[in-house]
Parts: C-alpha cells; structure tokens; sequence
C-alpha cells in the first residue's frame, strides 16, 4: 500500500513534461544509465546520465558523478554538473546545495541568491520557504531577502494565495505577509487545492475553506487534496472518493486509490493497479504491477520488473522494456 508523506522542503518528483516544443519526454534507465524517450518509445536523448529528471520551464536536471546540472530538449548540457543537490527550475529559478547551504540559481547558471540556508524549497507565487540552522522555516523573494522572518517549526509552498505552518506542532496558514490568517489549532494540514485544504483533528481528517471553517467535518482514516472536483478518503482501510459537499460519490472499495488526473484514477486491487473513471466504474482492469498516473494521455506500468506506457483504452502503447522511470507513481 502506497503512503503519502507531506514534506516541507524540497522533493524530487519526475514525470513526464512537455518542454515547449509540445514534444513530451520522459527520462528512462537502461542498464544504469538515463536517457529521454519521447511519446512512440524512441530515444531523443541517449542514456548517459547517472540519474535524470523532468524538464520544467525549458531545462531538465541531469546527474554525473553525482554532480548536478542540467540539460536543454537538445541533451545539450547548459549547466555544467557542479552542485551537490538541486531542484527543477521553478518561476525561473532553481534551489542548489554547495556542501551543505543552499541558494539558487537562474537559467544561465549564475548563482542568484547565494547559498546560506539549511534547506530551501521551489518559489511558488513569488516565495520560497528556507531553513535555517536553528530549524525555523521563513520565505525569502527573488532577491533573497527575507520577507516572512523564520518562526515556523515547518512550512508548506504558498498555494492560492496561502501557506501551511506549523508551530508548536500545530498547523494553521498565513498570508505573504507572514500574517496568521487561520490559527494553528490542527494536528496536520495541507496546503490549499481548489479552494479546500486538508486537516486533522483527533486522527480525523476533514476540510476547511480559507476563512478557516470547518466544511467538511474531520470523519475520515486519511484524506487527499482535492483534484478535478473530488477527493479520495480512507474509511475502514478502504478508499473512495467525495465531492466537495463531503458526500460520498464513489464507495470505498479499493485498497488504495490516486487522485484524478484527466479524468481517471489508478487503484489498488489485490495488489494489481488498474483505473476508474469518475462515476467509479473499472476503464482499465487491475492487471499491471505499478502505475503511474495519466499525463498527456499515456501513463506509466510496470509489468514484471520493467516499465512501458499504455493510453486511456489500456492499450500498451510502448512495451514495458525500461529498467525505471521517474515518474508520478507516488499518486500525488
């Protein structure tokens, strides 16, 4: 059974992007080494890298020698490998690690805000969350000043116009002002999607809007973001979905489900991972070993140990033949 696990910092997710030219690519290991293969399977870029990314605003992060840079659609290396960490590039930047601060960098490669923190995040609507030595989260702008001063135990991107953090191991959120909008009164919450932001109170999850009331009431084992108008839920070790009025719309059933990515969800059934559709019916029967979720119509399988793609009809459209792939399998 897949876990979610709400982080702070930085996270690497890969899937695959479409890098401006409406080509998507994806980055896939042969035989240790990765490479990019586009929609029919071929390779556009050779394997060669220690470990490779996704392309976001223009530029993909590659590894050599455990050493990150980052490569343009062409496979063209146009930030030479040279940090000891680093993240997607982001509202035009990207967060770097030199030994053990962090800063970022633009997409020449200059080191914009110089490494100095603990940890750092994306910027998400013009902030990004550092860490400093003494474990406080704040946000900092492209200038690197900072404009939230650290106080939080944790911190969430900005979404919608607000951040999760946590003090005193309660959560509530603030504005880009850094003022407390909704008081930290909640064991967990997560950050705004749709409108809607996830809490708990006494190992119950539940809903709140952003004036801070309470729309859905905490009732459920475990819950997820909202994601095209629904919401998975956990109820008695099954999962289902509900709709933004906290109705039930597709019965827990499933041992574990993703959330809604054009239009279909991966479940979990005996261990075999297939795909519904939003009235709860199986498009696609439970039969691959793993499953990524759809993203410009094709999405990631695993049949035995090797991984391929298959399109909405359950087609396999490039056969499973790849070591690994980055992708979003963690089901968001």
């Amino acid at each position: 059974m897949r876990k979610v696990v709400f982080t702070c910092l930085l996270v690497l997710t890969v899937i695959g992007c479409n890098i401006g030219s409406g080509e998507l690519l994806y980055p896939v290991n042969v035989g240790g080494e990765w490479g990019y293969i586009n929609q029919q399977g071929e390779f556009v870029i050779n394997p060669q890298f220690d470990g490779a990314w996704e392309f976001s605003e223009g530029l993909a992060l590659v590894m050599i020698d455990y050493e990150y840079g980052f490569i343009n659609k062409d496979g063209d290396i146009v930030i030479n490998p040279q940090f000891d960490g680093a993240g997607k590039f982001s509202e035009g930047l990207a967060v770097v690690g030199i030994g053990d601060e962090y800063g970022f960098i633009n997409k020449d490669g200059d080191i914009v805000i110089n490494p100095q923190f603990d940890g750092a995040g994306n910027f998400s609507e013009g902030l990004a969350i550092v860490r400093f030595d003494d474990d406080e989260y704040g946000f900092i702008n492209k200038d690197g000043d900072v404009v939230i001063n650290p106080q939080f135990d944790s911190a969430g991107e900005f979404s919608e116009g607000l951040a999760c953090v946590e003090m005193g191991n309660d959560y509530g959120f603030i504005d880009k002002d850094g003022d407390i909008v909704i008081n930290p009164q909640f064991d967990f919450a997560s950050d705004f999607s749709e409108g809607l932001a996830i809490v708990k109170i006494n190992y119950e999850y539940g809903f709140i809007n952003k004036d801070g009331d309470i729309v859905i009431n905490p009732q459920f084992e475990h819950a997820s973001d909202f994601s095209e108008g629904l919401a998975r839920v956990e109820i008695g070790n099954d999962y289902g979905f509900i709709d933004k009025d906290g109705d039930i719309v597709i019965n827990p059933q499933f041992d574990y489900v993703s959330g809604f990515f054009e239009g279909l969800a991966i479940v979990e059934i005996d261990d075999e991972y297939g795909f519904i559709n939003k009235d709860g019916d199986i498009v696609i029967n439970p039969q691959f070993d793993d499953a990524g979720i759809f993203s410009e119509g094709l999405a990631v399988v695993r049949i035995g140990d090797e991984y391929g793609f298959i399109n909405k009809d359950g087609d396999i459209v490039i056969n499973p033949q790849f070591d690994y792939l980055y992708t979003s399998s963690d089901w968001n």
